[in-house]
């Protein structure tokens, strides 16, 4: 069964895959009769002051509509509450697969040391992250019952749809999450974050899931701790109680961000 998408989000999608932002360049093409006015101001008024050699080489004609960050969102959320999270509980070790590495680890990185698996190569080094790469769908080495902390935000839908170079695996998201459950040590914490809404697939950037299937899938392993999730207006529920109709209608979200806090049997 194939999910109908509007045409609009099929060409913001389809132009954003190939590095086009078609809201970037509306807010370029909004702004740029301002930056020519400016440009021109600035240049009359520079003749007095020749301490700085002169180009218009590098125009930001959309940033003046922009706010000063973004404070919402999935990533904005989940990195700062998981972050948060390990601070508080200090884990010996904390190990995180396959999350941001300029958002989530960075934040963790900032105060502690954290182990990070990846399927793709990391070849920089930085002060309090260890790097090894890691196939969570095919996993080998000595990770088994390896930490008592880990994490993984929004990684699991991606796996088994190649966008990463993984291998193709219709079912790469349950072999993931086994992995996941075999790298805890029992009672061990895993933070698990992933899209949700009604579950489909979109190829090839990622699945989203029905609360009700992570659910299933941790039923199991593990003993849920705590959930929080990102509605679809980018902003953070937290401790929020899965009521049998939240879990029917995956807390009214078409693409919400489910962050899960398991505990392993």
């Amino acid at each position: 069964m194939q999910i109908k998408v509007s045409l609009k989000d099929r060409l913001i999608h389809w132009f954003g895959g190939f590095g086009f932002d078609l809201f970037a360049f509306r807010r370029g093409i909004k702004g740029l009769p301002l930056i020519l006015r400016d440009h021109k101001r600035f240049k009359t008024e520079l003749t007095s002051l020749e301490e700085f050699p002169f180009s218009f080489s590098y125009p930001c004609p959309g940033d003046r509509f922009e706010e000063g960050g973004t404070a919402s969102g999935h990533y904005f959320h989940q990195d700062l509450l998981v972050a948060r999270k390990i601070f508080e509980r200090s884990p010996s070790c904390h190990v995180d697969v396959g999350s941001r590495l300029d958002g989530f680890v960075a934040h963790v990185a900032s105060y502690r040391s954290i182990e990070v698996l990846d399927i793709r190569p990391v070849t920089k080094k930085v002060h309090n992250i260890v790097f090894h790469q890691f196939d969570l769908m095919n996993p080998q080495g000595s990770f088994i019952a390896y930490c008592e902390s880990l994490s993984c935000l929004h990684t699991l839908e991606h796996l088994g749809l190649g966008r990463y170079s993984d291998p193709i695996m219709v079912d790469g998201y349950k072999k993931g999450f086994n992995t996941l459950w075999l790298i805890l040590k029992p009672g061990g914490i895993l933070y698990l974050s992933v899209p949700i809404g009604k579950q489909r697939i979109e190829f090839n950037a990622h699945r989203v899931f029905a609360v009700r299937t992570i659910l299933a899938l941790a039923d199991e392993k593990f003993d849920l701790v705590e959930f929080s999730y990102v509605d679809d207006e980018g902003s953070l529920h937290e401790h929020e109680q899965l009521t049998e109709d939240a879990i029917e209608h995956s807390l009214g979200c078409w693409y919400g961000c489910g962050i899960f806090e398991f505990r392993k049997k």
